[in-house]
This record gives C-alpha cells, structure tokens and sequence, in this order.
C-alpha cells in the first residue's frame, strides 16, 4: 500500500491531543461564562432597612458596634412594631412533597397519608396551621434550597448543583447572621449542611452526613434524641431540625417505597411533640413561639430530585402558632407561594432586617393578627428592600429619578395607569402604592370609605412587590460576550480539526480497500445512503435540539435513529447477498453463505434487542406515568427482579467464557483469564442472592464487605490483564501465521517481527478487550437497579452482534461507519436504562453501594459509572474491535512501522467518537446561546448541557483507555519482536 507520508502517527496524534486540550479550554471558558454564580449585593442589611430608600440614604458604620442587646432595641424601635414571635422551630423535613400534606389541585391528600400523619392534619382542619405548596426554584437540591430560599430569599445559580457537594460558608446576607446579630441563641440538629454554610454561628450542634442515602434510621434518630431536652430548655430563640430519613426512603425506594408511611408518621409524631410543648411554653407566659415545618423540594415517583418538575419543585411550607381562624380546609391546602418568600416572612416576624439579595414576598396569613397600619407598614418595609435590589440591578432606577421624588413629594398626583416598559411599570406601581399608602396616612378620604381605601393600598403594594419579585426571580445572569464567544470559536476550532482528521484518513484508508474488493463488492459499494445517514443522524438531532419538548423526549430520537440505521444495514446486507448470488450462483463457497446468513440475523437480533429495550423506560421526562417493562416488573414482585437477574448473570458469564475459548490455539490462556471472570462474577451473584432484599435499608456490613472485595478483584483484576497479557499471549509458529497473513515474506526476522505486531497484537487485545467488556457489565449487575440487569445483557448482545457483523461483513462498510453505528448503540442505550436530560433520573442511592460512610468523591466515581454505563461500555468494546476488524494493517514486513500499524488501528476507534460528540457538543453550545432567554433555560437546556460535559467527559476517558491500551501492547510486542529476534541471530 502507498500511504501518505504528510499524516504520520506522530503528527495525527499531536493534532489530535491539541484539538482535545482546546475542546477543553473552550468548553471551561463557556460553562464559566454561561453559568457565573449569580451576583448578589455585598454587606449585611441594617438599620437603613426600616428608612426610604432616598438619596441621601447610607449605611451607618457605627452599626456594627453596638451591642446585640442594643441592636436588637434599635430594629424594634425602627420597625415601629413589636415582634410576633419570641422564639423559632425551624424543622425541615427533606424531600417531603407538599402533596402528602395538601393534596393536588383540588383533590386532598389520600386517606393512607391522612391516615399517618392524624395530628398535622387536625391542626390544618381547626385553623390553627396554614399550609402552602411553595414552588422551589431549580436546580432542587438541598443546599441551594437552604443557602438561597429559606435563610437569604434568593434565586441561586444553576451551577448552585455542582456546589452542593462541597458546601461552603455563606458570606451574603442571611436570616441566620442577622438572628446571630441580634444576640439569639441558636441550636442545630441534623444536616450538616447547615454547619457548613453557618459555622460558629450555633451554641449547640449535633450534625449528620446528607449524603449516605443508605441510612434511613440513624439519620432521624441523631435529630430526635436531642429534642426533648432542647424543648425543655429556655436558653434558645432558634431551633432548627433538619430530618434527612423521608429523602432517603424516597432515593431507596421512590415515593411508593414500604417505608414512606413509616417515615412520614414519624414526621407527624415529631408535629405533635414540638406543638404540644410550644403550647406548654406560651400557656406559662414564657412568650410565643413559632413552628415553621418546611421542606427544601419535593420528589419524583422514583425519589429523585434536582429538576423542575411539578413533583421536585412542590414543597411544603406549614406554619403552626399564628393566630387561629376559622377558615376553609381546601381553599387553605391550595394556597401557592414561592419558597423564596419565607426568607421577607420571618425576618418581618421577628422584627430584623430582610436579607439584602432577598427576592421573595411576604405571606400575607402570616401578620392577620397586626392593625391596618402594621401590615400596611410591613408591605411598605418589603417594597423598600426589593426597590433597593432593583436600583442596583436597573440603572433607569435611579434614586433621583424615583425614590426621591415620590417619597418626598407631600402632594399627592394621583393614580396613573402603567404602561411601557417592564422598568417603567414597576417604577409607576410602586409610585401608586406609595401614593395611596400616603393618602390614607393623611386621610383625606371620609372615615365611611377608609376600607375601600385600605383595600385599594394593599392591592397596589401586592402588585408591586409580584412584579418586582417575578422580574428578580427570573432576570438572567451577566453572561460575558467576550468569554463566550472566545468559548464557542475554541471548541468550533477543535471540532473542524476532528471532522479533517477523519476526511483525511478516510482519504487514505478507502482506497486501499476498494482495491481488494471484487467486481460484485464494488457494484454494492456505491450506495453510499450508508455513509449520508450517519451524518444525517447527527444533523436530525441538532435540529431536535432547539425543541425543550425533544430534549426532555431525546430517547425517542436515539432510538428510532439508532433502529433505522441498522435497517439501512440490513437492507444492504441483503443486497449484497442477492448480488453475490446472481453473479455466479455455483461458485459461492458454503462458509461464505453461511457467514451472509449469519451477518443479517445477527443485524435482526440487534432490532429485536433494541425494541425491547426501548419499552423498558419508555416514560422519559412527560411520559414518565406511561406503563412500561421496568414498571411491571417492579409491581410483579421481586422474585420476578431477582430471577431476571440470575438469567442476566449467567447469560453474560457465559458470553464471556465462550468468547475467550473462540481463540484459536490460546486454551491455556482463555482458561486462565476464564478464572479470573468467574471469581468476581460469583460475588456479584452472592451478593444478588443474599443482599438485594435489603436494598432499601441501611446497607449491613455484610453487603458492604462484599461489595468491597468484588470493587477490589474487578480493579485488580483489570489492570493485571491490560500488564500482563501482552507479555504472557503466546505467539504462533510461521506455519500458523500464515493463516492469519496469507503469504510470509523470505526475509525471516522481518517476518517474525510482523508475528508479533500483528498476530500477537491481535490476541492480547482481544482478550483485553473481553475483560474491559466483561468486567464493566459485572460492575454494573452490581450497581445498576434490578430492573435494568435484562437491559445490560441486551445491550452486550448488541455490540456482539454488530462487532461481529462488522468482522464478517464490514468489508462492505467504511471503518467510521462502524464505529459510529457502536457509538450510536451505547447512547441509545444510555436512555434504554432510563436516564434521561433531567437530573432527577441520577440514581443516588447506586452511588453509595459498597461505601459504608460518606465520600464525595467514591460517591461521585460510582455515580458516573451508572450514569453513563452503556456509552462507556461501547467505547470499551472498540478495543476488541481493533482485534476482530479486518483492516488495511501492513501486510508485507517492509510495512511493519509501529507507528503507522497504531494509525492504523487506532484512529478511527478513537477519533469518530471525539469527532461525532465534538460535533453534538459545538451544536449545542450554539443552541444554549440562542435559548439563553428561553422560558425553559435553566429547567430544560441548562440540564442538558450538564451531560453533554458529561458525555464529554466519558468520551475523552474511552478514548484515553482505547489509546492506552494499544500503545502498551504494541510497543510490548515491538520490544519482544526484538528481543527474539536477536536470539535468532546468534
């Protein structure tokens, strides 16, 4: 073969580490432009709280000296109203849908949750607790819920998901710093969260880790059994406790777990004991306490959270202590607020300044018991704290173009209706309220009509503080153009350098095997709808990507796209089986016939496979309510998951032992790595037998143990194959080689040294590649949910077959068309078990298998190999697919260059995967950019572009262990080419 000397090993693999190193400074510099933390206001609000928010309006230094005793009494004279409350129970149960209390709509809660929690829905029923469905922002995970919503009543930043697991110490203006300021005790039971957002700010503390979902018991007990001393005692003002056990049950089990009625009861009990001695305490005259039970969001079916669902984003907030009223049930349970308003609610309650950064409304139930004048006074002090958050955030606010000349304008001009821009109309209705609240000050109407008057002030002071508090909430952060721009040029770059890679090696590499093909061969070689449609795929799933709809449902894309690329190569497997036998009907050699036969049945058993995987999670992100495989067999029973498991264990035991004795001449070694698959995969199915009924209990440590030694045997394992076998496969005589090679060259040393590239390369990586495959699909029987053991043997079926037909029949495709049809077969698959583009379907429970305590980053490793457990697998089955696939490698000694026998071999596997997820990456990023004003930016097209980066990132790890590997062996073969062959000298 004549190869081209302008693309040499050393100069493909430079372009192509450069093109990755740029993809990633790109991709860095867009995540960091496109996702900034979310810019908030510096200091601590003071006593400038309780002033208009005029010109001359400053901040006091002097402030921060006074005393807590002295500060406290200040707030309170300024405030001009005393505080409702003296002491708060603050008690969040994580996870709790509001749902379970309140019901949905119009319906009320069921009768199995009235059932357990008797003493919560009494309170609501007598009037003597309002509850709310409080809508959280995304992301819905515990730490922005508490950072932001509770204690500041701010949005956070998306990016707010990846911080929640490395908590850090909140320095923005919070109510638990402005309750520290005043001189309050302060006593924390439960998540540690708060510990690390809040540290030295507790005079008592007993913190538990958030992250062990494993633990559903000890968690809750760690809170309780400090809660009846602590409401006993009287030396605090603040009481939080959070419970972490209903979340837990909810990521073990899903809202239908057998441990949810349990849990939730629990929570009641807990109710009642707080409510009953708060009632002890203001019955002795001890003061009035507040009992706040929140929850940070809710969940899905399945237990998840961390997207924008009704389902995640519905917690509760119930308030236990205001003022009793009759009311009525239903209207109360359907009363919607925003999580960010409890953070204005409390601070006015208790008489402090409301958070600089708070974005949030009070809950208006909550001051019923004040005079028109307090709760006019208390709108008037929310109006002032947003008005001064949107000076800073607009500057057509500025203080001399409103706040001074309506606040200190005595005339009164009248009502104005509001027109124009957004900016203009929050200026005009807070100028109504402000002239309405002045004109029943001065009460220039008759004393008969102040009602009317009081009604009209309140509306507009409600309308006001609704606009303004919409405008905050959803007011887009800074993007930088330059950072963006020079983000999105660095990975277009890189993937242009991708897509020319490929074109060049599709340039040298086609002709040499259109050369080899005969007559009939060729005539089936020029369809080339083979070659369009994968392109076509990847064009059709860019344009699906400007639709939120589509990339909540892309599983339905990747599944009829992947199907119907396997149809084109049926269609064209049976074309070339009918052409081969119109030529020359007598002269086709049986094995030829058999290997055709063989070839279309193995596409048929990947369209069977598939179609079944696609209806075992079939719900996605809109459906997830529809029947499908994984439901029934969960609702079956677990006899029926646990046998699916057992046949999936044995089926993939037995593909892998079968697969190593398929090597001609290697028993001995195909019986030493058998050995080696079979001893982890008898502790995967110990573990299965023995363990898995305990999947929704804290883990024993026997479970753990085990799970332990098998992580041990499968890493020791893998790595003494890829170290080992390259050194230990024997390599056969001249006389077998020449089966492999057809013809030896008279030069013997030059032929031994091809022995040993080609052959010997051949078989270390087939049998490295089994391992990787094997290995990976026994780690994910043990991670994955029961349910999805079938879907991992389905997958593995698929890659077989499509390997196979690509080693029998590929002839009849380019190199990058295969390997693009066995990428295409792992992100299928990715959906088919039951992932999908919100955060909500990681399984957190899976990452904590094994791990007795919290870590986040074993956590983390474990989490993203269940999530990305079938691309990773089809990027690892490339490494058998070099040795299987017949290729253009050198077939005469003089060929025999290291350098060009790994280019090769290795391209196409490694870069067609780079060039196609460069491709989805780069389209993407363009989409996001233009969707960044989207209504659905941040709950649809913000989750997305996590796993893109994600998918990335597995791309770049398949790719580095694809590359790695045949590197090493071949330069191990290279070494002992060399060494025999100076033995053969002397």
């Amino acid at each position: 073969m004549q190869r081209m000397s302008s693309l040499t090993c050393t100069k493909l693999t430079l372009c192509t580490v450069s093109a990755i190193l740029l993809q990633v400074i790109g991709l860095s510099l867009f995540v960091l432009g496109f996702f900034p933390v979310k810019p908030t206001l510096s200091g601590f609000s003071g006593p400038e709280s309780f002033q208009p928010p005029g010109c001359d309006s400053v901040e006091d230094p002097n402030v921060s000296n006074l005393h807590p005793d002295q500060l406290k009494s200040l707030y309170q004279e300024l405030y001009e109203i005393p505080p409702s409350f003296d002491r708060l129970v603050l008690m969040v149960i994580d996870g709790l849908p509001a749902e379970f209390v309140l019901g949905r709509d119009d319906r009320p809660p069921s009768m199995v949750m009235k059932e357990v929690m008797p003493y919560t829905q009494s309170l609501l029923a007598s009037g003597m607790a309002f509850g709310y469905h409080a809508r959280a922002a995304p992301p819905t995970v515990t730490m922005p819920r508490l950072k932001q919503a509770m204690v500041s009543g701010a949005i956070g930043g998306f990016l707010d998901v990846a911080f929640n697991f490395n908590t850090q110490a909140l320095l923005d203006d919070n109510l638990i710093r402005q309750f520290f300021n005043i001189g309050w005790q302060m006593v924390m039971l439960g998540d540690e969260t708060w510990l690390k957002l809040f540290p030295g700010l507790f005079t008592r503390h007993d913190g538990v880790s958030s992250f062990y979902v494993k633990d559903t018991v000890q968690v809750d007990y760690n809170v309780s059994r400090h809660l009846g001393d602590e409401l006993n005692r009287t030396d605090w003002n603040l009481l939080i406790l959070h419970y972490l056990g209903l979340d837990h049950v909810g990521h073990n089990g899903g809202r239908s777990s057998v441990f949810m009625d349990s849990k939730v009861k629990e929570m009641d009990e807990v109710i009642k004991m707080i409510h009953l001695s708060t009632k002890q305490f203001q019955d002795n005259d001890q003061g009035r306490t507040l009992l706040m039970v929140a929850s940070d969001h809710g969940m899905t079916e399945n237990g998840n959270h961390g997207g924008s669902s009704y389902e995640e984003t519905d917690s509760l907030v119930l308030l236990v202590g205001l003022k009793p009223k009759a009311s009525d049930y239903p209207l109360v349970t359907r009363s919607m607020i925003h999580q960010v308003d409890i953070a204005p609610t409390l601070a006015l309650l208790f008489g402090v300044p409301i958070p600089k950064n708070n974005v949030g409304m009070m809950i208006a139930e909550a001051f019923d018991s004040l005079t028109d004048d307090q709760q006019l006074r208390i709108l008037e002090l929310n109006s002032w704290q947003l008005l001064r958050l949107l000076q800073v955030q607009i500057p057509g606010l500025s203080c001399g173009s409103l706040s001074c000349d309506v606040l200190s304008n005595d005339q009164w001009p009248g009502i104005t209706e509001c027109n124009g821009s957004y900016e203009e109309m929050l200026c005009c209705l807070f100028a109504n309220a402000v002239v309405l609240h002045k004109s029943w000050k001065s009460k220039r109407i008759s004393r008969s009509n102040s009602g009317d008057e009081y009604h009209m002030t309140v509306l507009a002071y409600d309308n006001f503080l609704g606009a303004a508090s919409k405008w905050l909430s959803g007011r887009a952060t800074y993007k930088p153009a330059g950072v963006l721009i020079a983000g999105v040029a660095a990975m277009v770059f890189s993937c242009l350098v991708f897509i020319g890679l490929l074109f060049r090696l599709d340039q040298e590499v086609y002709p040499c095997k259109v050369r080899h093909l005969s007559d009939v061969k060729d005539i089936v070689l020029k369809c080339h709808f083979d070659e369009t449609y994968v392109l076509a795929i990847i064009f059709i799933l860019v344009l699906s990507m400007g639709s939120s709809s589509m990339v909540e449902e892309e599983q339905y894309i990747w599944h009829f796209l992947t199907s119907t690329f396997y149809l084109v190569l049926l269609r064209k497997a049976v074309q070339s089986l009918i052409a081969r036998t119109r030529q020359n009907l007598f002269s086709l050699i049986k094995e030829q016939n058999r290997s055709s036969y063989i070839q279309v049945s193995s596409i048929i058993l990947i369209l069977i496979t598939g179609r079944i995987m696609r209806g075992w999670h079939q719900g996605g992100v809109n459906w997830a309510h529809l029947p499908d495989i994984s439901k029934w067999l969960e609702q079956a029973g677990r006899c029926y998951v646990k046998s699916i498991q057992l046949v999936s264990w044995v089926l993939i035991m037995s593909l892998g032992v079968y697969s190593l004795f398929s090597l001609q001449s290697k028993k001995y070694s195909a019986m030493v790595i058998g050995l080696t698959f079979l001893v982890p995969g008898a502790l995967v199915m110990q573990h299965i037998i023995e363990y898995q009924d305990t999947s929704f209990a804290a883990s024993s440590s026997g479970s753990n143990s085990t799970v332990q030694i098998i992580y041990t045997l499968l890493g020791v394992s893998t790595l003494g194959t890829f170290f080992g076998v390259p050194w230990l496969m024997p390599v056969p005589s001249p006389k077998i080689l020449s089966v492999h090679t057809g013809s030896l060259s008279s030069n013997f040393l030059a032929d031994l040294r091809m022995k040993f590239l080609v052959v010997g390369f051949r078989d270390s990586i087939y049998v490295i590649g089994w391992a990787y495959i094997h290995y990976w699909c026994l780690l994910q029987l043990l991670l994955q949910q029961p349910t999805n053991s079938m879907p991992v043997l389905f997958l593995l079926v698929q890659i077989l077959a499509s390997m196979y037909y690509c080693s029998k029949g590929g002839i009849y495709l380019k190199q990058w068309v295969e390997v693009a049809g066995l990428y295409y077969l792992g992100l299928a698959g990715h959906f088919a078990l039951g992932n999908t583009n919100t955060l909500a379907t990681i399984d957190v429970a899976g990452a904590f298998i094994g791990i007795s305590s919290h870590s986040t980053l074993l956590s983390g490793i474990l989490m993203f190999i269940i999530t990305y457990a079938s691309p990773m697998l089809a990027l690892l089955s490339m490494v058998m697919y070099m040795a299987i696939k017949e290729t253009c490698a050198p077939v005469n000694a003089q060929d025999v260059d290291i350098g060009h026998f790994l280019k090769m071999t290795v391209s196409f596997p490694c870069l067609v995967p780079l060039g196609l997820n460069s491709a989805i990456l780069v389209a993407y990023t363009i989409v996001l950019l233009l969707m960044r004003n989207h209504l659905f930016v941040w709950s649809v097209f913000s989750p997305k572009y996590l796993y893109v980066c994600a998918t990335t990132a597995c791309v770049y790890i398949g790719v580095s262990v694809l590359s790695l590997t045949a590197i090493y062996t071949s330069f191990v073969f290279a070494f002992r080419s060399g060494y025999i062959a100076v033995l053969h000298q002397r």
